[in-house]
């Protein structure tokens, strides 16, 4: 049976998810079998297990750091907010049903079961599970029934690292305050603390942590320096997303992403950040595009009628039409793909939207029917427009059915003409996401756009990152101090 250690934060977007990664990574290359595990996980950015079902990405990007395929069971509950106040609830990879937050906290106790099995599945199989919480420790509004935090770790029994991101401000208050909040008996699973992201000179800040030390009693598992390599793993929140306003650089080829109110799988564009002769800009609702955008891209969308309601009202879709018109491209994956059409049907309210149908942009004789059935496939095949061996994932709800005739964007194994392309080869829609992170098919596109990749070997350049990474904390926080406790 594995050994536990489980990490929390004070807060949201200390650093969690990375620093498991990191740690999870600095383990396996010492020859431990770890394995990473998030009860409860929020967010759109959701990645396909080979088991078939969908878990948060930053689970996968864990489990590419233990070098193990992601499984269902490494993220047990997902929570998928499909508007302000609800989200759609996916249980060990499949749909389970959707609430209002509110609703949310009296279903927690039904899906105890689910997150102990799946956790205890995988603890017969590793040496090491390294277990994340979501958001702060210190939510008390939310402690009665939480599958996340403390009531997971006390369900297990898990020893618990508390950590604090200095970067932000005040992480001397909210280490301190967290202590103060906590009741005795979730105080007694802390065993220490990590403090991340220090800016300058950490000697500065020695004699804090150990002041920190003496207040809570926990051990001082170390001080983090910041880690900018860190820009080059994928983003986990679409908070972290960039929409910064750029200007020409010449040389360039210019590609902006419209920013989506419930945008989803934007870690389909990570291989394109990192290509040096690529812009890439993510673009604010409200935000004109850039004149010298060479290529729009229309990301997937957890909530595409709403979404594209949200396009029209930011007068995006005016943007796009006169960018076609000057000779741009536009690529769209999946409801980006699906708000190409001349319509979007929504018959059985699957989006819970006010509107149960909305014109399309128009650029294929196309309507789109969202439909109860979510399709989660992973695919092989190859692209129509030149014969290179592409794979990627499906991830949708709703089947698009085409009106005229269009050469597909790629031919799968399965026999299907998948995506289209326009009769002047200027918009291109597709259901395959993470069809950037194929090298030579990323290379060929950017060809195709009007320049050209470096030939750069995406997941051998993010395999690197990862273990420079887990190399840095390694060399500041001692990892098999971590482990003893």
């Amino acid at each position: 049976m594995a050994k536990i250690l489980m990490f929390q934060g004070t807060g949201s977007s200390v650093g969690k998810s990375v620093l498991v990664a990191g740690i999870a990574r600095a383990l396996t290359n010492k020859g431990y079998n770890v394995l990473p595990f998030k009860p409860q996980n929020m967010s759109n950015n959701a990645a396909v297990t080979v088991d078939g079902g969908e878990i948060g990405r930053a689970q996968a990007l864990q489990a590419f750091a233990c070098r193990v395929d992601p499984v269902v069971h490494m993220n047990p509950v997902l929570l998928k907010p499909h508007n302000v106040q609800g989200s759609q609830i996916v249980v060990q990879g499949k749909i389970w049903g959707q609430a209002s937050a509110r609703e949310y906290q009296e279903i927690k106790p039904q899906l105890l079961d689910y997150v102990t099995e799946s956790f205890n599945l995988l603890k017969r199989k590793a040496d090491i599970i390294l277990i994340e919480g979501a958001g702060s420790a210190s939510e008390i509004n939310l402690r009665k029934n939480d599958i996340a935090n403390m009531g997971f770790a006390q369900a297990v029994k898990a020893p618990v690292i508390l950590i604090g991101d200095i970067d932000r401000g005040g992480v001397i208050a909210s280490l301190i305050g967290t202590h103060k909040i906590l009741p005795p008996n979730d105080l007694k699973l802390v065993k220490g603390f990590i403090v991340n992201k220090m800016r300058g000179d950490p000697s500065l800040f020695t004699e804090t942590m150990e002041w920190i030390s003496h207040k809570t009693g926990w051990k001082n598992c170390g001080l983090l320096p910041f880690f900018d390599e860190l820009k080059k793993l994928p983003a986990e929140d679409s908070a972290d997303l960039k929409a910064d306003k750029s200007s020409y650089q010449y040389g360039k080829l210019h590609i902006s992403v419209l920013l989506l109110p419930n945008i989803a799988n934007f870690d389909d564009f990570d291989p394109l950040k990192n290509e040096p002769h690529i812009l890439l800009e993510f673009i604010s609702p409200g935000s004109v595009v850039p004149a010298f955008t060479k290529v729009i891209i229309i990301p997937g969308s957890k909530n595409t009628i709403s979404d594209l309601n949200a396009l029209y009202q930011t007068g995006w879709d005016i943007d796009i039409k006169a960018h076609v018109r000057r000779g741009g491209y536009v690529f769209g994956i999946c409801g980006g793909y699906q708000m190409l059409g001349q319509q979007i049907l929504d018959p059985l309210g699957i989006e819970e939207s006010s509107n149960d149908r909305i014109k399309g942009l128009g650029f294929f004789k196309s309507e789109t029917i969202l439909s109860s059935e979510k399709k989660l496939e992973a695919v092989t095949g190859h692209l129509a427009l030149k014969d290179i061996d592409c794979e990627g994932y499906e991830m949708h709800v709703g089947q698009t059915k085409h009106h005229g005739t269009y050469k597909p964007f790629a031919y799968l194994d399965d026999s299907r003409a998948e995506g289209a392309i326009s009769d002047n080869g200027q918009v291109i829609g597709t259901y395959l996401h993470g069809i950037f992170h194929c090298d030579e098919v990323r290379d060929y596109l950017l060809s195709y756009f009007g320049s050209s990749g470096d030939g750069i070997l995406y997941e051998q350049q993010l395999d690197s990152v990862m273990n420079n990474w887990a190399n840095f904390i390694n060399d500041n926080i001692l990892v098999d101090n971590l482990i003893s406790l």
